[in-house]
């Protein structure tokens, strides 16, 4: 069995060499008296309740169940409505609430971080991101920026609204994507609390020259055919009124991409459908037009595509904010319209078709926040205090269930039915109300796409922003550069055994196949490299057993060309089962060239005491005294899966780039400093350790280890090692550079 895709000489040259250890810790084994773990900080405070399998939007026979927001006069919620004091609705007619509940989204508590440096000192050290848990996410947002339809203007606001939300606003229990219309597959990157991958999505942002947005928010008026109204039906020029029955190319170009901002949604919502719980959309756009007037086909086409996105967003619980990026305008003459040449009356039309065409585009955002249970964001020019509010409404939401009629699922003509809903508080007082507005009448169960084919199923696992567990994959790509290759990612790939399919064979053999689609991504969205094949696996006796327990480990080298930020995404079908698992991750890749200190990815190997003291500190595992009984002794302590048991010797190696050297001894000055990180805070800080650069032969790639030994009364669960690297030679500011690693602690 082949276990490499590529197979080179770098993966013992790059990150894995054996150098002398740079500093070594030993985390506690025993607590003083009175001394907790280390940890998150316990609290008294109750935990909100997370939302269930039982606590989502669903349509069956037997119920129908969906959410609504409820608010007092002022704007705050209402949390303690009884069921007979609510009346749900189904087309006009009164249903009788079977169940009702209220689902808080308070945050969970997560460790908020200390408050960070501004971006500009770039010698800040950066706090690790906190992988979240399922049960520690306070809100998931999907930020959709249409710059299918962003003018240039509105792009350039858009960028700073969305930086000032993640300086601002995200926090680390917030699960966030940034995604643009128009990007590639790839730009739709997984769900994140990382703001690296956020602010790299960000810098993607701007305008399309191919979209339907202008320079400004209007196209300028004139007299010149070219930026002037379409041409009435007969052709004078000087009665610019309705256009063509049909509608103008323009026209046809605008609904074009205006259906394919509402595909993009689509898919987003989509992918947001497999997660438990209320999510949230929020569309930033220059408008969308549902009705054209000189068209009514394609006016019926966004329609559809409106209601079809409606009724799949309030089955995955979604709710569509909306917000128009144009801010407020005055509609009136700016001073890129040239009268020169025009009547009076062509003056007055041009105006009012401007102002038509405004409010239309607005409507269109807001009948897609409305249909949803969200609302329209317009005429404000502070875009981010519109994303705030968005964030208040976050606060929670009220499930209600009623059984429906049996009619409300059969067929009329052949299609279902659109049921409308409505909700009404008959509690004394003023009350807003929120909720969806209809269903068609499909169940889930018929809702749900039909099998999908082989093909299908890798590539909507390839593309989705959200992972698959048929099949558990744990992916680790680290950047390294090479004075001959170059940079690359060298990632490894680690596959559970025990979720492959393995058949018997004669004489003992057993027999496994399974394809295997990896892709990487270049920010843009575009492809930069891939590989797909189908593997079989054939393996008996001890390898047999070996696999089953310990997985099968692949390594996957991609050279790197352009500095930027990166994807690389993963997806493996087993034959047998169909069953399929993905896994993606961002990683950025540094100009080396630009002769700034930095650090290549981390390496860590969990190794056991007695052969550490063996010298067994090589993290390739290929070192004095690093044999075989290291890994049967703890097979999960490699560099591709990192379960570490308490007491182990945790073993780290980074390659520091362009470190500076000093003139008189020819040598660099660099410090190096580990700390330990658990949900976003700080449980363990190494001491400063000089590094002595010794005899390596390459000063600007420079390997730094150190080791750390986990004590046995830790808590088990998942840690940040962070490597901190000072050039004191340096006087600019990238003096500083660090990276940083997950690990588990298991017992």
């Amino acid at each position: 069995m082949k276990k490499q895709f590529l197979i080179s000489a770098l993966a013992c040259q790059l990150i894995l060499g054996q150098f002398a250890l740079t500093g070594f810790a030993q985390l506690p084994s025993s607590r003083p008296p009175g001394q907790r773990r280390p940890g998150p900080p316990q609290t008294n405070q109750q935990q909100p309740a997370r939302p269930s399998e039982e606590e989502t939007v669903r349509i069956t026979t037997n119920l129908v169940q969906v959410d609504a927001v409820v608010t007092d006069k002022d704007g705050k919620p209402v949390t303690d409505l009884q069921p007979e004091e609510l009346q749900i609705l189904e087309d006009d007619k009164p249903r009788k609430i079977t169940n009702l509940s209220y689902v808080t989204l308070d945050s969970v508590g997560v460790a908020k971080p200390a408050e960070s440096a501004k971006q500009s000192d770039k010698n800040a050290v950066p706090t690790p991101p906190v992988r979240l848990r399922p049960d520690q996410v306070h809100r998931t947002m999907a930020l959709v920026v249409d710059d299918l339809g962003l003018s240039f203007e509105s792009a350039h606001y858009v960028r700073q609204a969305l930086k000032k939300f993640l300086d601002q606003q995200m926090q680390p229990d917030d699960l966030v994507a940034i995604i643009r219309t128009g990007g590639g597959i790839g730009a739709l990157q997984q769900f994140t609390s990382d703001k690296r991958q956020l602010y790299a999505a960000v810098e993607k942002v701007k305008w399309n020259p191919q979209g339907r947005g202008g320079i400004a928010a209007f196209a300028p008026i004139s007299k010149d055919p070219a930026n002037a109204p379409p041409l009435s039906a007969n052709g004078n020029a000087d009665d610019r009124v309705d256009a063509p029955k049909g509608g103008t190319i323009d026209e046809f170009r605008e609904e074009l991409f205006a259906v394919g901002t509402l595909g993009a949604v689509n898919y987003v919502v989509r992918g947001l459908r497999e997660l438990p719980g209320r999510k949230s959309v929020v569309l930033i756009s220059d408008g969308l037009k549902i009705f054209n007037k000189s068209d009514p086909a394609g006016s019926t086409r966004i329609l559809t595509a409106l209601r079809r996105l409606t009724d799949l967003a309030n089955r995955a619980s979604v709710v569509i904010y909306t917000m128009d990026a144009r801010g407020l305008q005055t509609l009136g003459f700016s001073a890129a319209d040239s009268t020169a040449g025009m009547t009076t009356d062509q003056v007055e039309r041009s105006l009012s078709d401007r102002r038509t065409d405004f409010f239309e585009s607005q409507n269109g955002l807001n009948y897609l926040a409305v249909q949803t249970g969200g609302f329209a964001i317009r005429n404000t020019n502070d875009l981010n205090s519109g994303i705030k509010r968005v964030i208040e409404d976050q606060r929670g939401y009220y499930l209600i269930g009623y059984r429906p009629d049996e009619s409300t699922f059969d067929e009329v003509s052949g299609r279902r039915k659109f049921h409308k809903l409505s909700l009404k508080v008959t509690r004394a007082g003023k009350f807003n109300v929120r909720m969806r507005n209809g269903f068609y009448g499909i169940t889930d169960e018929e809702a749900r796409p039909a099998q999908p084919s082989s093909a299908q199923q890798m590539i909507g696992a390839l593309t989705s922003p959200f992972g698959s567990a048929g099949v558990h994959l744990k992916l680790t790509s680290l950047f390294a550069n090479d004075e001959k290759v170059g940079s690359i990612m060298r990632s490894m790939l680690h596959v559970s055994g025990r979720d492959l399919t393995f058949t018997e064979e004669p004489d003992g053999w057993h027999k496994a196949v399974f394809d295997i689609l990896v892709v990487t991504f270049g920010d843009n969205g575009i492809v930069v490299d891939q590989i797909g094949r189908t593997h079989t696996v054939r393996i008996r006796g001890k390898a047999y057993e070996r696999v089953l327990s310990d997985g099968l480990t692949y390594n996957i080298i991609v050279p790197v060309k352009k500095a930027g930020a990166y994807q690389l995404r993963v997806a493996l079908r087993d034959v047998s089962s169909a069953r399929v698992g993905s896994a993606s991750q961002f990683i950025e890749v540094p100009d080396i060239k630009k002769d700034r200190l930095t650090l290549s990815g981390v390496m860590v190997r969990g190794i056991s005491p007695q052969a550490f003291s063996k010298g067994g500190n090589d993290l390739s595992g290929q070192g004095e005294g690093a044999d075989d009984t290291i890994d049967e002794s703890d097979p999960n302590a490699s560099p591709a899966v990192r379960q570490f048991n308490l007491g182990l010797i945790m073993v780290y190696g980074v390659l520091v780039y362009n470190a500076q050297l000093d003139k008189s001894t020819g040598k660099p000055q660099l410090q190096t400093q580990m700390k330990l990180y658990r949900d976003g805070r700080e449980v363990f800080t190494g001491k400063e350790v000089v590094l002595d650069a010794g005899s390596q032969p390459d000063l600007k790639r420079l390997g730094a280890t150190g080791a750390v030994q986990l004590g046995t009364q830790m808590d088990p669960g998942e840690y940040v090692l962070q490597v901190i690297v000072t050039d004191l030679l340096r006087k600019d500011k990238y003096r500083v550079a660090s990276q940083w690693i997950d690990f588990e602690i298991v017992k």
